[in-house]
C-alpha cells in the first residue's frame, strides 16, 4: 500500500466503514487539536465543507469555533469547475447562500471573490498522508493548482482522520507538501525544503 492508489482505495474504504459514534469520537478530537493551532496573523482562512456521505472531517464544528472565537478571520471557501480543474474562492459569511454540486461539495452560490495570494491559511483535505508531509486526495490535483496559486507563505493544514502512512511512493513535482496535519490523536509538524 504504497501507490497513490492503493492507499486512496484504502482510506476510502476505511473512512466509509467507521461507525457513526467512532466517526463522532474522531471528528471531536480532531476538532480540538485544530483549535490548539496558533492563528495569529491570519486574516483569510480557506476552508473546505465535507462530503458527508463520503464520511470526510467534518469541518462545520470547526468554522463555527473559528467565527465564535477569531472573529476578526475570513472564512473563504471554494467553489470548484470540475471541467477546468480551477478554483475560485469566495469570502464565506454567514449569510453566504451554499448549494451542493453534483459531487455533495457545499459551494457558495456566489459572493465577494478572494484572490488566492492573498489567503493566509489553507486547510486541506485528504484521503491519506505520509510521514514527509505529503498527501493523498481525490486525484484531480485542483487543491495543489490552488497552493501553486497562493504565496510561498502560505500555511497550509492537512485535517485526516488517521495517521501517516510511511512513504507515498508516486509523489509528482508538482505535489505541494503539508507543513502541518491535524489528526485525532497528534499534531504533525513537517520540515519543508
Amino acid at each position: 500500500m504504497i501507490t497513490k492508489k492503493d492507499i486512496r482505495k484504502h482510506f476510502l474504504e476505511q473512512r466509509l466503514n467507521l461507525t457513526d459514534a467512532i466517526a463522532e469520537d474522531f471528528n471531536g478530537r480532531l476538532l480540538d487539536n485544530a483549535c490548539r493551532l496558533n492563528y495569529e496573523g491570519v486574516r483569510l482562512l480557506h476552508i473546505f465543507l465535507p462530503i458527508s456521505e463520503k464520511k470526510e472531517v467534518d469541518t462545520w464544528p470547526l468554522a463555527h469555533w473559528l467565527r465564535q472565537q477569531h472573529p476578526e478571520i475570513q472564512l473563504v471557501l471554494s467553489k470548484a469547475d470540475m471541467k477546468t480543474g480551477d478554483m475560485y474562492h469566495y469570502a464565506w459569511n454567514v449569510n453566504t447562500i451554499l448549494v451542493k454540486n453534483r459531487f455533495g461539495i457545499p459551494e457558495p452560490e456566489g459572493g465577494t471573490e478572494v484572490a488566492p495570494e492573498t489567503v493566509d491559511l489553507v486547510f486541506v483535505p485528504l484521503l491519506a498522508f505520509d510521514r514527509q508531509g505529503h498527501r493523498v486526495g481525490y486525484g484531480k490535483g485542483m487543491y495543489d493548482r490552488f497552493l501553486h496559486q497562493c504565496r510561498q507563505d502560505v500555511r497550509t493544514v492537512g485535517l485526516s482522520l488517521f495517521g501517516p502512512v510511511d512513504q507515498i511512493t508516486d509523489t509528482d513535482t508538482w505535489d505541494i507538501p503539508l507543513q502541518t496535519v491535524v489528526t485525532p490523536d497528534l499534531i504533525y509538524q513537517f520540515k519543508q525544503p
